[in-house]
């Protein structure tokens, strides 16, 4: 099931991705909401929802933040062999974990602000985890059962702010620079294990073709990892890192600009895209 925020007039409702489009679930008569669902899982009503196709769909939809209200953003890197190979780092004996403030999430559509002031501006495609369950000291298996989906995200990176020390915050965690969205798959109709497609373009140029099936550390293992040492909770979102092909990699550095469209495209999710400016 996909599942999705939207604004509608200035409020947040829950919204249903169906193969005809966007159904907002308020106007349909459903009043839970996202934060509810992750809490307390997906109620059977809502594959009614999701088989009634007399719902009229929405024209346009503005897409607002998967979660609301925001809780934490936990990111992985040097995730993927390519990448870790791509900028000859060596591939890491556990996860490197960081993070993200929270008003770095922004939804689909959503213009990010490249200050002037800098210029080593980078994409990252990422699948995101959504956690459904509070996790503290997990084991994998308690770790996979805490997910309640996934989405798409876009870890930005100003990368002369990322390497000027061993601390990579000041470059992850600008304003706007973890986009995620459009939409959340739940777990139960999504498997990462099973290998799918994660590609990014810029200005519709291919810039990263990966598959999950490059990832180091599993979703499961990142999770059980990540609760030894921060108590992970419904809501909070895990970056889980990005395939070869940043401009990082290259010899040539193509930094993104003000005026450039970066898309973020995974396989069974959707696209995540978002203007620059």
């Amino acid at each position: 099931m996909k599942l999705c925020n939207i604004n509608v007039g200035g409020e947040t409702r829950l919204a249903l991705v169906t193969s005809r489009g966007v159904v907002d679930l308020k106007a349909a008569g459903y009043t839970g909401s996202m934060n509810e669902l992750i809490s307390g899982g997906c109620p059977g009503e809502l594959k009614r929802y999701a088989e009634d196709e007399s719902l009229p769909t929405v024209d346009s939809p503005v897409f607002a933040n998967v979660v609301e209200p925001i809780g934490k953003l936990v990111c992985v890197g040097l995730n993927y062999r390519a990448h870790a190979s791509g900028v000859h780092m060596k591939i890491p004996e556990y996860p490197i974990l960081f993070s993200k403030f929270a008003n770095a999430l922004v939804p689909c559509g959503a213009p990010v602000e490249l200050p002037s002031w800098e210029s080593s501006y980078d994409y990252e495609a990422e699948l995101v985890i959504v956690m459904g369950k509070e996790c503290w000291n997990a084991d994998e298996a308690q770790a996979k059962a805490a997910i309640f989906g996934y989405t798409c995200g876009n870890d930005f990176s100003l990368r002369d702010a990322q390497m000027r020390s061993g601390q990579w915050l000041i470059g992850k965690t600008m304003p706007g620079f973890g986009p995620c969205g459009p939409c959340i798959v739940t777990a139960d109709s999504y498997d990462p294990e099973e290998p799918k497609a994660i590609r990014s373009y810029v200005n519709g140029q291919l810039r990263q073709d990966g598959s999950t099936g490059d990832m180091i550390f599993s979703c499961a293992k990142i999770i059980s990892y990540a609760s030894k040492y921060i108590k992970l909770c419904p809501g909070d979102l895990i970056f889980t890192g990005t395939p070869s092909g940043v401009a990082l990699e290259g010899e040539e550095k193509h930094w993104l600009r003000p005026g450039d469209v970066v898309d973020v495209e995974i396989e069974g999710i959707g696209t995540l895209r978002n203007p620059l400016v």
